[in-house]
């Protein structure tokens, strides 16, 4: 793949579940360094883009990841290309430990723990702990370092800070600036805030259409393009003086 080249591209995607016409033709590229983020307000489609771009629903359109197209291949083939996805739900193994949750994830004769465990010292600390007694922090943390064991091109995360309180929301964006100095990450997330800090490109959605790319500080920066795109009436500055949406929450 040329450096010029993106390292991911969904050209025309459409997906219809059960009668309803999720995606209408979304397109957009996301480079092959950094974060791009996928925002959009509720419902918009922004998971079910993952899985179209996954093949873990049924599409029509293009996908072209890493110079290959890769829109009729399955799932599996998909991943061993080298796709790493942290699920919305996060999909950790609550009753086995943290180690175990780990091991399950090999995908290659060489596992990255070395790197895991730098990154996120605490699944080292905590090995022996089963995942379901681990704060959701935390939980997110072993979810991410699932993807980085293999080594992955990119990782596609789904709304890591969904349902976590603000001082895990924290450690979520550390981890996920952490992730992305290794691996490009397709972040979806509306807490503009982590966003602000992690992305370098944003990308918005809307009733299943991409209504906006560019540079995701550009767009936060733009209060009117931020209520017009995304709902969020005001702006304001959390505790790490970063600006965020209504009251620094998630707001779509």
């Amino acid at each position: 793949m040329s450096a010029a080249e993106p390292l991911l591209e969904a050209a025309d995607l459409h997906v219809w579940i059960e009668g309803s016409h999720i995606l209408q033709g979304v397109s957009f590229s996301m480079p092959d360094r950094g974060v791009t983020a996928l925002m959009g307000r509720n419902g918009v489609g922004k998971t079910t883009t993952v899985k179209a771009l996954l093949g873990l629903v049924p599409r029509t359109g293009r996908v072209v990841f890493d110079g290959v197209d890769i829109t009729t291949h399955p799932t599996y083939t998909i991943v061993s290309r080298g796709i790493g996805y942290v699920p919305e739900e996060r999909g950790i193994f609550a009753a086995l430990t943290v180690a175990e949750n780990l091991r399950l994830a090999e995908r290659h004769p060489k596992p990255r723990y070395e790197l895991v465990h730098e990154l996120f010292p605490e699944l080292a600390a905590r090995a022996s702990q089963p995942a379901g007694t681990l704060s959701g922090g935390q939980q997110q943390m072993l979810a991410i370092g699932r993807s980085l064991l293999n080594d992955n091109k990119l990782l596609i995360v789904d709304e890591p800070t969904k349902g976590l309180a603000p001082r895990i929301v924290r450690e979520v964006a550390d981890a996920v600036a952490r992730a992305a100095e290794q691996v490009p990450v397709l972040l979806v997330e509306q807490n503009l805030s982590l966003v602000r800090r992690v992305a370098g490109q944003a990308v918005v959605l809307d009733a299943g259409r991409v209504i906006h790319t560019g540079s995701a500080l550009e767009l936060l920066d733009d209060a009117d393009r931020v209520r017009e795109l995304l709902g969020v009436s005001r702006t304001v500055t959390d505790s790490s003086g970063t600006t965020a949406g209504a009251e620094g929450r998630r707001t779509a």
